[in-house]
């Protein structure tokens, strides 16, 4: 028998913008004792259609059959599971450094620059950074900065989308 093992998976929900839509999907997920490792729901171009982009983590049958359950939610379009598709999956952070010193100042800044991210602020003890990447480059640049003192930090968790003419919303 195989050796199937835990990977982090990418599901796309689009639903309807439905007051209590969200809950019965996360209770999906609480029922089926699957951990939502990021999650991130916004509108979308479609008046009444919200999109949900999570991650969960689960070997692939656990996550099939997950994906079948949510079919079930009333409110719920369509899923689609991006973990192997070409895909665009996207995180940003807000990151705030302590910068007390000339030359802590300019190391943090030129990692900002190196990363692409930008300087939201500069105060007399701190700066703040926006990055946008994938997790991992977001989870590098943090690596990186701890060492001066990340005083606080937030995340969007990953937003997804298929590659070219691809669309997860054409129903």
């Amino acid at each position: 028998m195989p050796d199937t093992q835990k990977q982090k998976h990418t599901l796309i929900v689009l639903l309807e913008d439905e007051p209590g839509a969200l809950n019965r999907v996360v209770s999906m997920f609480r029922r089926r004792s699957f951990n939502i490792e990021s999650l991130s729901v916004g509108h979308t171009e479609e008046q009444n259609l919200s999109r949900m982009t999570l991650t969960t983590l689960g070997e692939d049958d656990e996550v099939e059959q997950l994906v079948k359950q949510l079919y079930k939610v009333l409110e719920v379009i369509k899923v689609t599971d991006v973990t192997s598709e070409r895909s665009l999956i996207r995180e940003m952070a807000l990151i705030k450094v302590t910068a007390d010193k000339p030359e802590s100042r300019a190391e943090i800044m030129q990692f900002a620059e190196i990363f692409k991210a930008r300087v939201l602020d500069v105060a007399t003890d701190s700066i703040t950074i926006e990055t946008t990447g994938p997790e991992d480059e977001v989870e590098r640049l943090f690596a990186l900065l701890r060492r001066f003192g990340i005083k606080e930090s937030v995340r969007t968790g990953s937003v997804a989308m298929l590659r070219g003419s691809l669309a997860v919303g054409a129903i």
